[in-house]
């Protein structure tokens, strides 16, 4: 047995014990409670505000689109949404046949609200419809009471007010898609829209701004009880355009009825005042939301109505190529501006017999009446005695063959072809015939309108291959417009390349100052021989003989020079020039001849340049030349930016009449 003093030692040992254990125990505790309220309160802190506030991103609004004048061609507008709140509405299928008696709702709809009210928390928001009417938002709001948990919802909308006008310079917004993703975490919000082509695609990041956020209190299930702050972001930057919607509207116009280019260009520094392609299409139609069918639709017409013709079509130039051929064998010493040839109406080469487009033929020829008459034999003569090869480097050297580097996507390369390229793409020799059809702008070769301006920029500028651009400054939006030739704006960073130096000014194209040295390359010929060849483009518009004579401006300050031109798009077999080729007006549509003109004015002091494509047209003289007078005619009645003479654009963005400016 223990005795009673082992038995109180024993106890009081084990008491220690247990106090020891408890005292160690209670360290801890305290360690740990000290650690986690004082040396770990921040961030315990920061995860408990992370779980009471919750912060949403915002869209910030794009910056808008106008003209060199102020004119809108793209802006938001208010977008009245018809939501469900779920949690409200509960009988959601009930909800939507009262709002189908109500606004007209597509059975495309109402399958897609309900997938999303299953994908989505039950007091989250989901979008009906968008782009409701005034009056369909009244009758929603006179029916409220009997659709709960159905809201009128205000956003903003893309909108284009020119329409058809301006899209394929413009281009358009739509939601994001896979290929569109990146880090930007904006591009993951419902409403998100990013640029699908034209301006919209090119200069989509100043565009698109930065976006804001908003913090908002949460319960424990996420839903919003109040907003604690807001940032907004900054909205996209304003984009100024070269465009001139007045030419814009008039080059839309005057293709109505007709599928092709047209573009007007400033051959001084390669501002684009007009460039057109038809058939077009509304990129309002695809804001508000196509179907599939309707998609398809769009997307596969054969006359490719989304395409931009003027720099993504490819045509042969026919003998809008004469002058590159001319100066070709002018730098060359191949011929003389005096060199002669006579025309008979065809040259035999070989088993082949070539024709000119006079079946009768054109007689004597020189250079400067071989180019003012578009005398084919003339040209296939100089062409033969020139080569292949001398023929594509000089056509490469007015930019024929390579993208022009203008600031749009969607360009076309074109084709120079020569002895490298026809081996190396179809694998077999050049033939002398075909140097012959090159000479006259047929066969292989093929170009954009786009190329066709620069390269009659480039003869009458002085020999500079100007870089085309359509944007010509952007702006903080907030900045009250003051007209073109301002200093520069920020965002993109500086002016485009080719574009107006700050501190440009508005000024009246009729007796305006020089513009000053030419921005661009070389080309690297003779100013006699560009002389001649202008003077030879006069002709062809002024001189009683010219093709496009009878779309000559009569007016002596206004002048065009210029050079027709028609592009086969079929060849004409032996038997059918033996029993009477058909006139373009008697042959099926499609397979009439393409009608060109470039043209250039005016002809004192050469600004600018035209080019203008008739798809299927017939004759250039008759189809394209009178388009290209209207628009050259109509330009130089406009004012104009330059570096050396004094005016400002009026705030609210309209020209000042050009008669009352000096």
């Amino acid at each position: 047995m223990i005795d009673d003093g082992k038995r109180g030692k024993l106890f009081t040992r084990r008491a220690a014990i247990l106090a020891g254990v408890q005292l160690g125990m209670f360290g801890v505790l305290a360690g740990r409670m000290y650690y986690l309220q004082v040396i770990e309160a921040d961030r315990y802190a920061v995860l408990s505000e992370r779980n009471r506030v919750s912060v949403r991103l915002i869209s910030p609004p794009r910056g808008p689109i106008v003209d060199r004048f102020g004119v809108p061609l793209a802006e938001n507008r208010q977008n009245y949404r018809l939501v469900i709140v779920p949690e409200r509405a509960r009988d959601v299928d009930g909800i939507l046949d009262a709002l189908g008696r109500v606004v007209s709702i597509s059975g495309h709809e109402r399958r897609r609200v309900l997938r999303d009210v299953r994908r989505s928390s039950r007091f989250t928001p989901v979008t009906v419809r968008e782009n409701l009417t005034w009056q369909e938002v009244a009758q929603v709001e006179v029916h409220a009471p009997d659709l709960p948990g159905a809201v009128i919802d205000i956003g903003r909308t893309r909108y284009y007010a020119q329409a058809e006008k301006a899209v394929h310079v413009v281009g358009y917004v739509a939601a994001v898609s896979s290929r569109d993703m990146s880090d930007d975490p904006f591009l993951r919000l419902p409403d998100a829209r990013v640029g699908k082509s034209g301006v919209e695609r090119q200069y989509d990041l100043p565009l698109r701004g930065s976006g804001g956020t908003s913090r908002v209190e949460v319960n424990a299930v996420g839903r919003v009880i109040r907003e604690l702050e807001r940032d907004t972001g900054e909205v996209g930057q304003r984009a100024i355009l070269t465009l001139d919607m007045d030419l814009q509207e008039r080059a839309f116009q005057s293709l109505a009825g007709s599928h092709g280019a047209a573009i007007v260009m400033d051959a001084s520094n390669g501002e684009v005042l007009a460039m057109v392609s038809r058939p077009a299409f509304d990129p309002n139609r695809l804001i508000k939301g196509l179907s599939s069918e309707e998609w398809r639709a769009l997307s596969s017409d054969p006359t490719a109505p989304m395409n931009n013709k003027a720099l993504g079509g490819q045509y042969a130039p026919g003998s809008a190529f004469k002058m590159v051929v001319a100066l070709a064998a002018l730098e060359a010493g191949v011929v003389g501006p005096d060199f002669s040839v006579a025309c008979t109406g065809h040259m035999d080469l070989g088993n082949g017999r070539f024709h000119c487009w006079k079946e009768r033929g054109h007689g004597p020829m020189t250079m400067e009446s071989a180019i003012r008459e578009s005398c084919d034999i003339y040209f296939y003569e100089i062409a033969r005695r020139l080569g292949v090869d001398r023929i594509a480097e000089m056509a490469r050297r007015f930019g024929y063959g390579s993208p022009a580097g203008i600031d749009l996507p969607g360009e076309s390369r074109g084709i120079v072809p020569d002895n490298a390229w026809k081996m190396g793409v179809l694998g077999t020799r050049w033939q002398k015939g075909e140097t012959l059809i090159l000479g006259i702008g047929q066969g292989y070769i093929l170009a954009t309108p786009l190329q066709m301006a620069l390269a009659t920029a480039a003869m009458v500028n002085g020999g500079y291959l100007v870089t085309p651009h359509v944007l010509s400054r952007v702006r903080e939006t907030e900045e009250e417009w003051a007209g073109p030739g301002q200093t520069a704006g920020i965002g993109i960073g500086e002016i485009a390349p080719g574009a107006p130096a700050a501190g440009t000014r508005l000024v009246a194209a009729t007796g305006a100052a020089d513009p000053g040295p030419v921005p661009g390359a070389p080309v690297g010929v003779s100013p006699d021989h560009l002389r001649l060849v202008q003077e030879a483009m006069v002709s062809v518009v002024n001189h009683e003989k010219g093709t496009a004579f009878a779309s000559r401006i009569r007016d002596r300050r206004f002048r065009m020079g210029g050079k027709t031109g028609t592009s086969q798009v079929r060849r004409i077999s032996r038997a059918e020039r033996e029993t009477g080729v058909l006139k373009n007006a008697e042959l099926p549509r499609q397979q009439r001849d393409h009608a060109v003109f470039v043209g250039f004015a005016p002809t004192d002091a050469p600004r600018y340049v035209a080019t203008v494509v008739v798809e299927h047209g017939g004759s250039g003289s008759t189809a394209a030349a009178p388009i290209a007078k209207d628009l050259l005619y109509r330009a130089q009645q406009r004012p104009i930016i330059s570096r050396d003479q004094d005016a400002s654009g009026p705030a609210d963005g309209r020209p000042r009449d050009p008669s009352r400016m000096g």
